[in-house]
């Protein structure tokens, strides 16, 4: 296999891993409160799973799993912004089709799957500050732009190259 054919195929695996990523963390954000629900059966009410959380893990759970009771039982309607939130990752999923069909064309993809890996970071700060987020908290929401932003920052690189590869080729 050519080095071409080995960059393409890297390409599309690591834009496929991204694409995945994206759908899941998108659609897991509709069901809340069964997550909430299966994670006080695993964990126990309090959140505590015997110990084995830290408190202020816990502690943050169970106050996390109070609100969003609450709402469901109170105003299942705010949900209906999470199912938008979901939607908007499967949106940009799809604009990734164009980087696996034609990844050299579409680099302009990752970039900009890259400036919004890097929002993230402020967004979560910020945000998370004025909706009294944990510190802690706030930094595992900046891990979805730091982890999002690996593949495609290879994913540019390899475009990159098989877009230089390609000219070298034509001229």
């Amino acid at each position: 296999m050519n080095r071409d054919s080995l960059l393409e195929r890297r390409l599309r695996r690591w834009t496929w891993i991204f694409l995945f990523g994206l759908v899941l963390s998108g659609v897991t954000a509709i069901p809340i409160q069964t997550q909430f629900d299966l994670a006080a059966r695993w964990f126990g009410a309090d959140f505590s799973a015997g110990g084995l959380l830290p408190e202020f893990v816990s502690t943050w759970l169970a106050k996390a799993y109070a609100g969003v009771t609450k709402t469901t039982a109170q105003a299942p309607f705010v949900w209906y912004g999470t199912d938008w939130l979901a939607f908007g990752h499967i949106a940009i999923g799809l604009a990734f089709i164009g980087a696996l069909r034609d990844p050299v064309r579409n680099r302009w993809l990752y970039d900009f799957g890259l400036l919004a890996c890097a929002a993230v970071i402020p967004w979560a700060l910020v945000f998370g500050a004025v909706r009294d987020i944990p510190f802690w908290w706030r930094l595992v929401d900046c891990s979805f732009g730091v982890f999002g932003a690996i593949p495609l920052w290879c994913c540019r690189r390899w475009a990159m190259e098989l877009e230089q590869t390609n000219a070298t080729k034509s001229s």
